[in-house]
């Protein structure tokens, strides 16, 4: 059963958000696990492909951006993926940046949900909560400062 953890930032900086997803995604890669980034929205899937080049100065995540509608297939082997599409089958870690449920969220052995204080965004994750919370899904929450 997939195993939901929510980080919880203070503040309602978009950009702090995006941060984090950075370094939940250089620590993921570190223990060698294949990470897909999802969003419903173009744009943040923009900043954070941007974000993961160059958020801190002596490192770099090797990510691919895939287009909404690409099939995945076995030369999209980076580490990291952003889509607003469906991931392939060999990733084990989702980090959900969309206003609702991913439709394939049980395919991952994790799904990391990325909530801060903006209204709309911190809305969206109680129901998200609740969702997995109904269907028996282990919840972890972590409070960030």
């Amino acid at each position: 059963m997939t195993r939901i953890d929510f980080y919880v930032l203070a503040g309602d900086d978009p950009l702090a958000r995006l941060h984090l997803v950075c370094k939940l995604a250089e620590k993921a890669v570190g223990a060698r696990q294949k990470v897909f980034i999802y969003s419903d929205s173009e744009q943040q899937l923009e900043q954070l492909d941007e974000s993961l080049w160059d958020f801190r100065a002596m490192s770099f995540i090797a990510h691919q951006r895939l287009p909404a509608g690409h099939i995945p297939s076995s030369s999209d082997n980076d580490p990291v993926q952003l889509s607003s599409g469906e991931p392939a089958n060999d990733r084990n870690l989702l980090i959900n940046l969309a206003s609702e449920v991913p439709p394939f969220f049980s395919r991952f052995e994790r799904t990391l949900e990325v909530v801060n204080e903006q209204a709309d965004v911190q809305s969206a994750g109680r129901i998200r909560y609740r969702f997995y919370q109904q269907r028996g899904y282990p919840l972890n929450h972590h409070k960030i400062p």
